[in-house]
This record gives C-alpha cells, structure tokens and sequence, in this order.
C-alpha cells in the first residue's frame, strides 16, 4: 500500500484537523513541512498552483482540500472509520471551516497584527484580495467575533452526549476533528484568552482535553524533495471514468480548471481524468514529477474550461 504523504505545517488549523483524524485512525504517516507562505518550491510542483494547506500526497495522487482528504483516509482505511453519518458529516466541514474560522482568525490577528512579520501580512493579501491585512480594523471588530465564537462553541457545548468523552459517545468521530479545530487554533495561539472564553463552557474543556489526548497517530519525517521523488516514480491509480450526471456535460480528456470559491482562488489546469458529486480529479505534468493527478472537492470549487 502506499504511504501516506501529508504536507502540512506546524501551526496551521486545517492540518491539525487532518492530523487529529489520522490519530483516530491510527495510522502511519511521513509528514512534510511546508512554508506556511509563498513560495512553495516543492509544492506546486505536485498540485500545479494550489497553494492552501494541508495537501495529501499517495504516490502520484494529490489530494487538495481537508474534505477531500477524509473521503480518501475513509476509502484507503475502511477498518477504521470516522465519517458516521455521510454528506452531514461534511457539511459540517462548512461551519468550521468558514464561519467559526472566520470568527477565529480576526480574534487572534487582532491581537497579535503589530508582531506578525510583514511577508506574512502581504502573502495573506494575495490570497484574500478583496480583504487587505488591516490590523486596527480587526483590532476594532474583535469584540463582535468575540461574540460570534462563544456562539460557535455554546453549539459544540448544546451537542456533548451527557457523560460521554466525545460528540456522539465515548468513541471520536469526525465532527470531533471540525469542532476542535478553531478552539485548538486559538488555545495554541492565545490560550488566555481562549481559556477566558470557554470558561462558561467546562465540559467543552473537558471534551477538549479528550480530543487532544488522541494524538495524531505515527509519524516520521520526510524531506520534501523525497516527496518529489515518490511522485515521480509512481503512477496514479485514478481511471478515467464517465460522469453520466454531470450538469455541464463534461467527460474526460476536457481541459479544465479548477479553484477554491473562498480564498486562495490560484487556478490549476489539466485534463479531466473522472469526476462525480463529491470529486473532480485532473491530470497534469510537471518535470518535477513527471504525470500526477490532482484531486479537489466539487463543494466549494469552481470548475471551468480551461
């Protein structure tokens, strides 16, 4: 079976989220870090522009987006599953991901604008044009998101099984990995004032501390340019298939592009290899690593001739 290649760094939410389902899972992994700005030298090579974090890498498959990457940790490790209740589950992947992240990322640049180095600063403009980094407008509108995160995590607090370690029992499941993520982003990044936050909310410190404790699975350390060289040597195992229910009639050998709808709308291109629902996977190539096909959600992506 091939390795599990997860390109991520330390501090980012949305790998700490992959990570904590891969310690539910028990699996082994080889962990890449990546520079948590642009230029990602060793990255582009295998996603062909995609520059958002955290990417999942199986030989010459790459898969972009955490939603993605539980639909195939759930497909290549069915003996271990974390996905219980299907397109809910992922739809909750929404609320994390935008509105109660959204509520996250002002409360802790609010606070910490004047100390992030300016490169930081203009790299995030390029990924959110329409939204300039300004610091004292964050700073301002701090006590409003302050309020929206509380409501977010009185909504994880009203959904706790009474007496049980986690969401739905006493074993973990996905909507455990979506709700931790915004509170450990902020518990690792301000813990004052996260902790002053959830102090109306014991028993979500409690289930915290659960989620926590369940690590993030083994893990061994891979240089990126090993990555590289993986990707070069395999071949994918995605096969061109027919989409008979595709609303624009697209089939595959189309060139397309493809795009997050949100942020970070860096378009990659390639030929269609098969897409349905939930998946659109595209070939390209790169003398870096030769044929590797890309793989994106449908939800939140923008497809469109390239």
């Amino acid at each position: 079976m091939q390795e599990i290649i997860f390109h991520h760094y330390a501090a980012s939410p949305f790998s700490e989220k992959i990570r904590v389902v891969l310690g539910m899972k028990g699996l082994a992994w080889r962990s890449v870090e990546i520079p948590n700005m642009m230029p990602k030298p060793d990255l582009m090579p295998l996603t062909g522009g995609y520059r958002k974090t955290p990417v999942m890498q199986f030989g010459a498959d790459i898969y972009c987006d955490t939603q993605i990457i539980i639909r195939e940790l759930e497909r290549r490790f069915p003996d271990s599953p974390v996905v219980h209740h299907g397109g809910l589950s992922y739809a909750m992947a929404f609320w994390s991901d935008r509105p109660f992240f959204q509520a996250t990322v002002p409360i802790i640049f609010g606070e910490l604008g004047p100390m992030i180095p300016e490169a930081f600063k203009k790299d995030r403009e390029k990924m959110f044009p329409e939204r300039p980094f300004n610091y004292e407008q964050m700073k301002a509108a701090t006590p409003m998101f302050r309020d929206q995160w509380r409501a977010h995590v009185a909504m994880i607090a009203d959904s706790l099984a009474p007496g049980c370690k986690f969401l739905a029992g006493n074993e973990p499941t996905i909507a455990d990995a979506h709700c931790h993520m915004n509170i450990w982003f902020l518990k690792t990044t301000l813990a004052a004032i996260a902790d002053g936050l959830l102090k109306e909310f014991p028993a979500v410190s409690s289930w915290y501390d659960n989620v926590k404790a369940i690590g993030h699975g083994a893990l061994t350390a891979m240089d990126s340019k090993e990555a590289l060289a993986v990707a070069k040597v395999a071949m994918s195992t995605a096969r061109s298939v027919v989409d008979p229910h595709d609303p624009n009639g697209r089939k595959p050998g189309d060139r397309v592009s493809v795009m997050a709808d949100d942020y970070g709308r860096d378009a990659v291109v390639g030929e269609l290899v098969f897409s349905n629902a939930h998946e659109i996977a595209i070939k390209r190539n790169d003398p870096a690593v030769g044929d590797v096909v890309v793989h994106f959600p449908r939800a939140g992506f923008m497809v469109m001739p390239a």
